[in-house]
């Protein structure tokens, strides 16, 4: 991927929107969970990203990317992160740890995952959604979820099961099994 990563560069070097468009939507989600971590507040993680993105195009002809595309775009982000936060110094304590450096290749994978299985689960039903994460990221039991959003608990396993289904048939296989073991896990 470092490769094409490389001849994506070069086209946006070279003024090719095309190219920014699919480094954008190659990068896009997994930077955001990035920049969340530290920010606790996604629509700014949304919003610093795409400054990132939009300076990397206005001065693509001043930058000249040696190594790796996505590191370089993970610094840009932690830098704009930091940049951000300091100039919220009130809020500081409030919103951050300390923000570490960028992270090894291993945490860029699961970052990779997570924003795999964010895409797959925004193809859901709404409410399917819901339930979903309900039940996987918040651990509510299905009588819960049913009492909170007001249906019946059969209705609650319905939508669970068709919505395992449809991780399980839009998901690689791994990655199926991964989001289970990371669902306990949390």
């Amino acid at each position: 991927m470092q490769g094409n990563d490389h001849a994506v560069w070069e086209g946006i070097r070279n003024g090719n929107v095309s190219s920014l468009r699919m480094l954008h939507d190659r990068y896009y989600f997994q930077l955001c969970q990035f920049a969340n971590r530290f920010l606790k507040e996604m629509p700014v993680a949304e919003e610093l990203v795409s400054d990132c993105f939009v300076k990397l195009w206005s001065q693509r002809e001043r930058i000249f990317i040696q190594k790796s595309v996505k590191a370089y775009l993970y610094y840009m982000v932690r830098n704009r992160v930091i940049n951000y936060l300091q100039q919220k110094k009130k809020d500081l304590i409030r919103h951050t740890a300390p923000v570490p450096d960028c992270p090894a290749e291993e945490e860029m994978d699961k970052l990779d995952f997570y924003a795999g299985l964010y895409r797959v689960i925004k193809r859901l039903p709404e409410q399917r959604q819901k339930i979903l994460k309900l039940a996987a990221f918040e651990g509510l039991t299905y009588q819960e979820i049913a009492t909170q959003l007001h249906i019946s608990v059969n209705t609650v396993k319905t939508q669970m099961g068709r919505a395992y289904q449809f991780l399980k048939e839009e998901l690689d296989p791994a990655d199926f099994h991964l989001f289970f073991l990371l669902k306990r896990q949390e």
